[in-house]
């Protein structure tokens, strides 16, 4: 897999090699997740309208009240649809290197009919800004019509096993269509509907980047996999995220950096790696390590 300085121009899509358009290489040139050059020069702001989650990973704790913790899943408060787009309007204003607004949470952006309407306000009066999700994939077959309508061009999946007795390990349950999912059968239906979301997101010509959860002693040895069939869908960028060792899998202790790049190098050789990710909150303004504020300081 070329890096970016060679093979970014070039899409796979359905087992074809074909380039990007320009809009489409504006989105990865100045997205800060999809780009490493980009993280340094341009930022995001991410607007917390999702809290409800349709699964409940061992590894997670959603905060919505939480000004101490910079990680996934947290957020100072929540917003509606509308107090997001008047927060996006002074972000804007404020600072002229936000190319990117996405919804990451703190639960998944698409178990949240908040994320569409907000999203909607904001293809109306935004249409030049990058848009982009962050989602576990379970209902992401169903709603990528509505994001595509919607222009987001940049996904997000967590992807954390591609074989359900491994994925069984690591998802306490999911809901999905008024139904409580444990076991095997959860793992088996999140991943059936993560590859076919997954798969129409590319064949879209979406931008699409997985995120792994390394948990060592769970799926450690199964993630260079993962990474080999991503790649072989057509996916940009893959990011392996150490656990964060809490909840069900306090006990766990998380890879040192070492043996992070050890795996990134390992997933090299199938699918293009993001070696920058600063895992980021909810609700995080500004560039990829420097975030000037969440969403409870813009009005000041």
């Amino acid at each position: 897999m070329p890096d970016e300085g060679s093979g970014y121009r070039i899409a796979k899509v359905q087992g074809k090699e074909v380039p990007w358009d320009p809009e489409q290489l504006r989105k990865i040139q100045e997205h800060p997740c999809f780009s490493e050059k980009a993280c340094h020069g341009f930022g995001r702001c991410h607007i917390p309208v999702a809290p409800k989650c349709n699964i409940q990973c061992n590894y997670c704790i959603r905060d919505f009240d939480c000004v101490n913790e910079s990680r996934p899943g947290v957020t100072t408060k929540i917003l509606s649809p509308t107090e997001a787009v008047e927060m996006v309007r002074k972000v804007m204003e404020k600072y002229n290197y936000i190319k990117v607004v996405g919804i990451a949470g703190p639960g998944d952006p698409l178990a949240n009919e908040e994320t569409f309407e907000t999203l909607r306000l904001l293809h109306e009066e935004f249409p030049n800004v990058i848009k982009c999700i962050s989602t576990n994939g379970l209902l992401l077959p169903e709603k990528i019509d509505l994001l595509q309508k919607y222009d987001v061009g940049n996904i997000t999946v967590t992807l954390n096993a591609i074989n359900p007795d491994i994925g069984a390990k690591i998802y306490q349950f999911i809901d999905y269509n008024g139904k409580r999912y444990t076991g095997r059968e959860a793992a088996a239906l999140l991943l059936e509907k993560q590859l076919k979301g997954i798969e129409e997101a590319v064949k879209r010509k979406m931008i699409v980047k997985i995120n792994t959860v390394y948990i060592p002693g769970i799926n450690d040895e199964h993630i260079p996999e993962i990474a080999k069939k991503v790649g072989e869908m057509g996916v940009y960028t893959y990011n392996v995220i150490p656990v964060i060792p809490q909840y069900k899998f306090a006990d766990i202790v998380p890879p040192t950096p070492a043996q992070k790049r050890a795996m990134q190098d390992s997933c090299a050789p199938y699918v293009r790696q993001m070696r920058h990710c600063q895992r980021c909150r909810a609700d995080a303004i500004g560039k990829l390590g420097h975030d000037v504020q969440s969403c409870m300081y813009v009005s000041e």
